[in-house]
This record gives structure tokens, sequence and C-alpha cells, in this order.
């Protein structure tokens, strides 16, 4: 028997995320995820009028197949993706992960292999289609988060199912006051950074692309970024975990890159992928009232409450200062009193401070 909550997500993904119209291709990309969601999807696509066309996908088939990857192999695996996504005009992208280090022993020669094959297909799908990802609730997330499963589940949907409409006044001023700003400045516990972000765009975030949501982003200037900045969320990129990343930048680059536990070589093996990598791609600021404690995961803790993230790697073509990278890590600051506390500034004005907006117009993004 489905859970009512299942048809009740899938008309968010379909009906506020993606917008779906009739006669939309849509791709739903499952994967580890129960059938009963699945199905959850096609019929709410259907109920649009969309056409749905399913892949299935599974965390150990992706991790063998990426262990032995070769050129050949991915070269045409990116000719059928790319060509299949060509013909969609939506993708609906729900992961689960019974295993999130799953990929964590793929040899690193292989992961890159593997991105910069996959690089094309992604970039469409960003670009030229109304897409959708989120995760799905896992034993694993459930343990990352400190919650039983019934628990974390009840947060998970809740979360999920957030009516993102009311955020959108608090988005468009802070938007607004990010596009008509030029110097950045943030601090905090190991963290004293300034960077420019003038004549680069601001974009909402409010349930349209990523589920969960909640976050206004945009991009340094590539060669401004001067100072110190330290995350005290953990990470995890390509199946590695990472805690305590510090990082020095001087003219926009990473000059120095630390993390705890003996992993500062592997993080500066992924900083030196390629030249991008060491520079930085995004900045955003995140206000999601029900994600307070980081979990590993990205597309819930880009979104913590009182948090920003710093990412280096690819900019986005929205809010775009030119880098270009196949990295694209989303590093996360939690600036909440109980995480150290700090203060985020436009143009010498104190605008957020231990988590908090000051300006009446941003108040409505506060945590209630």
């Amino acid at each position: 028997m489905s859970d009512p909550r299942y048809d009740q997500l899938a008309k968010v993904l379909t009906d506020f995320s993606t917008k779906l119209l009739p006669a939309d291709r849509v791709l739903i990309d499952a994967y580890d995820i129960p059938e009963a969601m699945t199905i959850a999807l096609i019929r709410a696509t259907r109920a649009r009028k969309a056409v749905p066309f399913v892949q299935l996908n599974t965390g150990r088939v992706s991790r063998e197949l990426a262990y032995h990857a070769t050129d050949a192999q991915y070269g045409v695996l990116s000719e059928i993706e790319l060509s299949r996504m060509q013909k969609m005009q939506a993708y609906i992208g729900v992961r689960g992960s019974h295993n999130i280090t799953e990929m964590s022993d793929v040899p690193g020669d292989r992961m890159k292999l593997v991105m910069k094959a996959l690089r094309p297909v992604n970039d469409h799908r960003v670009r030229k289609t109304k897409w959708c990802v989120l995760r799905w609730p896992s034993s694993a997330m459930a343990q990352l988060a400190g919650l039983s499963s019934e628990q974390f589940e009840d947060f998970y949907f809740r979360v999920c199912t957030l009516d993102y409409a009311k955020m959108e006044p608090g988005m468009a001023a802070l938007k607004d006051l990010l596009e008509r700003s030029d110097k950045i400045q943030l601090k905090g516990p190991g963290t004293d950074l300034e960077f420019s972000i003038k004549g680069i765009k601001s974009v909402t975030c409010g349930g349209d692309h990523n589920i969960p949501d909640g976050e206004v982003f945009t991009c340094p200037v590539r060669d401004s970024v001067e100072g110190t900045i330290s995350f005290n969320a953990p990470t995890i990129y390509l199946g590695t975990n990472f805690d305590g990343i510090r990082l020095e930048f001087e003219k926009g680059k990473v000059v120095n890159a630390e993390a705890a536990g003996g992993l500062t070589p592997k993080l500066n093996e992924i900083l030196d992928s390629d030249e991008g990598a060491r520079y930085i791609g995004e900045f955003s600021i995140a206000f999601n009232p029900h994600i307070l404690q980081p979990m590993r995961d990205i597309l819930f803790d880009e979104k913590i409450a009182g948090s920003f993230h710093f990412t280096p790697g690819q900019a986005y073509e929205e809010a775009d200062n030119g880098n270009r990278s196949q990295v694209h890590w989303d590093m996360v600051s939690i600036q909440r009193p109980d995480y150290g506390g700090g203060e985020i500034y436009f143009d010498g004005k104190l605008i957020r401070k231990n988590g908090e907006f000051l300006p009446k117009q941003l108040r409505s993004l506060n945590r209630k």
C-alpha cells in the first residue's frame, strides 16, 4: 500500500517544482527509491497530461560501472545519455542511497573520467530542461541526522512539502539587495573573508530545482576573494568524508587548503582537478527553517537555517563569474550561536548576525 505522502510529494514535484505542461516529456531518474514512489511520480506526471520516461539506478551497480570505467565506454554512454536528455522537456531526479560512501573506493582517475564524460548531459539538463533533484530518506541518512527512521521520515516529508511560496517576498528582497551590493564580508570563528559580487546576478531558490530548498545564491568576481574561511559543517565529496576544512585565498585562488583527520592531501587532490577548482563558483545564503543540523548530505546541509556556503569550482550560468571546472563542491558554514556565531556584511552594513537577518524586509526569512 502506497504512503499518501508519496502522492503529496509527487504532486509538489510535478506541479510546483517542474510545472509540467501537457505533452512535456519527463525523465524520472529513480535511484534506489521504492517502486511506489516511482509509480506516484508516473501517475502525477500523467495527471498533468505529460509523458513519463523512467530510468532505474542502484548505487552498487553504478559503483561497479565507475570502478572499471574506460574512455571508450563512457564516451558512448555520454552520447546515449545526452541524446535522450535532449529529447526531454523536464527531469525529476530522486536519489536514494543505502550507503553514502558507496563510491569512496572508486579510484580518483576513474571518478574524474566519469564526471568529465557525463558533464555535457548534466549541463544540458540544467540549462535546457525544467529540472528538480531531491534525496530519498534512508537508514543511512537517519543515522547521520541522529534520528530514528520514523523521526527522519517525518522530518523529510515536512521539509520537502514545505509551502515554499511563502518565502518568495523575502527571497526577492534578498536578491534585490545582493544585486545592489559590491563588497561582501564574512566573519566568524576562523573566518575573515572579503570579495566582490558587483555586476553578478543573484538567483532565488524556493523549491523549483532542489528539494528541500531555501537559499539565494550569487557568485564572487573570480579574482576578488581575499582572506581565510573555515567550515564548521562536515561534508562528503566523491564518497570521502571531510571535516574541519580551512581555505586561504589570494586574488581569488585557494593558495592553502587544510582538512582534519589527515585528509589535507585528498582535499588538495580534488582542488587540483583542474584550474577552476581552486576558484569559487558560488556564494549562497541559506534559511530553510526546518533544517538545523548537518548530516553530510549537501541537498539538506546547504539549506541549513543561519548558514552560508562557499563553493570551489564550476559557476552556474545564471550567476556567472566565468569559472569553469568539473568540481562543484558546496562547503557549509553555520553562523547560529550554537555553532559559534558570525556576521555577513554587504558594503560594510551588517545584514545577518548569528544567523538572523536584521533588515526588516528580510526578517520573514528568519527561523520563527
